[in-house]
């Protein structure tokens, strides 16, 4: 009976969402409006009949098209794009994230609702809906133009940063409090699993995906896809983290596989379905009398989404040099919330820490923001030559001063090239310490399950702990050596920049040797003492520390170029699936 009720359910969820998205595409409104308008007239909360009887196993297909909807995201996100869309991404996302994280706790705050309501409230209008944006932009055939560009790439910081207050929101809820060291901690550990995760990641399962696909069969490859999406969110939910976060990475993964294209045409069918019910789910969740409560909330959070993110979006594009037109485009069409919100606002209610009004008003916001979003992206070209034509002169000179000032203070030529390089031998040195810690945290992580196995023929705790640091430490050494030589690098480039011979005259050459010598062996000072304390758990005694570090050098000594041809292997397999894949998505 419960299967013959299940099948009744799905019948009537695709029957009236089909029959719903069809009167939506004819008028050419959002079909996500469609799905949650379909889901209010079969909900619970419309008379006359109750056409749903298992609303449990509802909710679980949902959670299948959250796990889905994350995951094309992770698809479509590119860590290629990331790094081309500059600095107005990352100024007007960061802007736009903490002033409307204080608006709506403000607005919260006024009409007297908790503060976890708040703070959530904040959360869901931080973040714009790409799915709404991306079908507006292209229904008004304006994808290419220049300011959708960088709409594209502000909405690629959102969601790394929407995956961060995910994960933020879950441990603020559990622990019931805000404390700057548990904040720095929570966004220390994800951002460290984030870089080790897609570090790893590509390197093994675009190689893997490659495998698969030789076979010729879609079946074979969705299925390990499938597989491959499943397990990895199953693990990152091991690791206490959000299964919303580990459907975005592995969805990023595969995006620098060859095989891209071939897994969003597998995938596209899967998810439109499993997202439809996710939406026709929240739809369920609508009551009408809520509204009719909130109308007044709902409507002073929208006015607050249009202008607020207007406001932070278009000055983030402005502060980063971009012309008032282009900065307005942006603001406009990053004014309403959507998919995102509705995944924050359903964390609230599967945590227990928010109200039951909050999801409803969530989704009244963003369908009315929704409707709002391409009237607002057709009136931003006309607003801007309205307010250009209204604004005082001297303003506009202010204006016009900032521009070139900006454009003055950019490096140029070599200054440029050497910017660059010291940038890529940063981010070389960053990855290479990140995937140390992990190892060192794992040993720490794993250390009692280790110990036990280890006892057998160790039966010292000290001599346990030696030989969990001393693997962790073993098996960092490419890394660790990695990280010196391009530490080195960058002391003899700095020393080359920073020592003249105006300055130092005739003992130029010896000052630099100095400063190339001193600055990488203290940074690898530093590494070691802060893997140490990272490590504390497992860390040895003093004299097996000693003996331990001993091996190390002596280790490293002898396989120094051995281990620098595995490092160099990994990075150049690493480096080959990149631009593989950014040749993909060119084409």
């Amino acid at each position: 009976m419960h299967a013959i009720s299940f099948i009744q359910d799905l019948a009537v969820i695709m029957l009236v969402a089909g029959m719903v998205t069809i009167l939506f595409h004819r008028f050419k409104q959002p079909v996500v409006l469609g799905y949650i308008v379909a889901g209010f007239i079969i909900g619970p909360h419309t008379p006359p009949f109750e056409l749903i009887h298992d609303e449990d196993t509802i909710k679980i297909l949902a959670e299948l098209g959250v796990i889905f909807l994350m995951f094309c995201l992770g698809l479509e996100f590119s860590l290629g794009k990331l790094f081309q869309v500059g600095a107005t991404a990352f100024i007007a996302a960061f802007l736009e994230i903490v002033l409307m994280i204080w608006i709506g706790y403000q607005i919260g705050s006024h009409f007297g609702w908790g503060a976890m309501d708040c703070l959530f409230l904040g959360a869901i209008l931080a973040i714009s809906s790409t799915t709404i944006i991306v079908k507006a932009l292209s229904d008004l055939k304006m994808k290419n133009e220049r300011f959708a560009q960088l709409i594209f790439g502000v909405l690629i910081v959102e969601d790394i940063l929407g995956i961060g207050i995910i994960a933020l929101l879950s441990g603020i809820a559990v622990s019931g409090s805000v404390e700057p060291g548990q904040v720095f901690a929570t966004v220390g550990k994800l951002s460290l699993f984030m870089i080790v995760a897609l570090v790893v990641g590509i390197l093994l399962v675009p190689r893997l995906l490659a495998y698969v696909a030789k076979f010729e069969s879609n079946e074979v490859l969705l299925v390990t896809v499938l597989g491959l999406c499943f397990g990895f969110c199953l693990l990152v939910v091991k690791l206490e983290y959000s299964m919303v976060l580990g459907a975005f990475l592995i969805g990023a993964i595969m995006a620098e596989s060859r095989q891209l294209a071939q897994i969003e045409r597998l995938v596209e069918p899967v998810r439109d379905m499993f997202s439809a019910i996710f939406f026709v789910a929240i739809g369920l969740l609508i009551d009408p009398k809520v509204l009719l409560d909130y109308a007044w909330p709902i409507a002073v959070i929208t006015l607050a989404v249009v202008l607020g993110k207007m406001l932070s979006c278009g000055l983030g594009a402005f502060i980063a040099g971009n012309d008032g037109r282009t900065s307005l485009r942006v603001g406009m069409g990053l004014s309403q919330i959507g998919e995102f919100s509705f995944i924050i606002a359903a964390l609230g209610i599967s945590l227990q820490v928010t109200s039951d009004f909050l999801y409803p008003v969530a989704v009244a916001v963003s369908a009315i923001t929704t409707l709002l979003t391409p009237y607002l992206i057709r009136a931003a070209d006309p607003l801007s030559v309205r307010l250009a034509n209204v604004m005082p002169q001297r303003l506009a000179r202010v204006f016009g001063m900032y521009g070139e000032w900006l454009r003055s203070i950019q490096p140029q030529g070599q200054s440029a090239v050497l910017a660059g390089m010291i940038r890529k031998i940063l981010l070389q040195v960053g990855v290479n310490l990140a995937l140390v810690v992990a190892i060192f945290l794992g040993g720490a992580y794993f250390a009692d399950p280790l110990a036990s196995r280890l006892s057998d023929w160790v039966a010292s705790p000290n001599q346990q702990k030696a030989l969990i640091w001393g693997c962790a430490l073993l098996l960092s050494l490419p890394f660790l050596i990695a990280a010196y030589r391009k530490l080195k690098a960058l002391s003899m480039l700095l020393a080359e920049m920073g020592v003249t011979p105006d300055k130092a005259g005739r003992h130029t050459e010896r000052v630099r040797k100095v400063i190339a010598e001193v600055i990488p062996l203290l940074s690898l000072l530093g590494i070691l003492l802060l893997l140490m304390a990272l490590s504390a758990s497992i860390l040895p005694t003093l004299e097996l520390l000693v003996m331990i570090a001993l091996l190390a050098a002596g280790v490293s000594a002898l396989l120094w170029r051995w281990l620098i041809r595995v490092h160099s292997r990994m990075q150049v397999a690493l480096m080959e699936t990149l631009e593989q894949s950014q040749d993909n998505h060119h084409r």
